[in-house]
């Protein structure tokens, strides 16, 4: 999957316009690699289009440990979107990453976040139209 088509999943699973998903993207990815090792986010990054590839470089190889709402509280932070917006985006990134990465990679990236995000997945809405 290409950056394009990539950005055009998480706009649509996510409601939003296409414009505002790659900020969102870039935020959510960054947001990752700190909540992931070092190596971890290294081989997420080896699967993904440029430039998603850079926007999940670690910071430090040691994974910070928060949760889903900290997760959440980053990515309106880095986008100066509302906790809502920040939720479905990172859902949505999360969805298409699922589709972009081999199975086992995601489930690596999986097995070191906690629950919630696996509940996350579960409760992917139906895509809302683009505003």
């Amino acid at each position: 999957m290409d950056a394009e088509e990539f950005e055009q999943k998480v706009s649509h699973r996510a409601g939003m316009p296409r414009d505002r998903s790659e900020v969102l993207i870039r935020a959510v990815l960054e947001t990752l690699a700190e909540r992931l090792t070092g190596g971890e986010a290294r081989d997420m990054a080896a699967q993904l289009p440029k430039p998603m590839k850079d926007w999940l470089t670690p910071a430090s190889e040691q994974a910070e440990g928060f949760g889903l709402d900290e997760f959440v509280r980053r990515v309106s932070e880095r986008t100066r979107v509302s906790p809502e917006e920040a939720r479905r985006a990172t859902q949505a990134v999360l969805a298409v990453l699922r589709l972009t990465v081999t199975t086992g990679e995601f489930e690596d990236v999986m097995s070191q976040l906690p629950g919630e995000f696996s509940e996350l997945l579960q409760a992917q809405p139906a895509a809302r139209p683009a505003q």
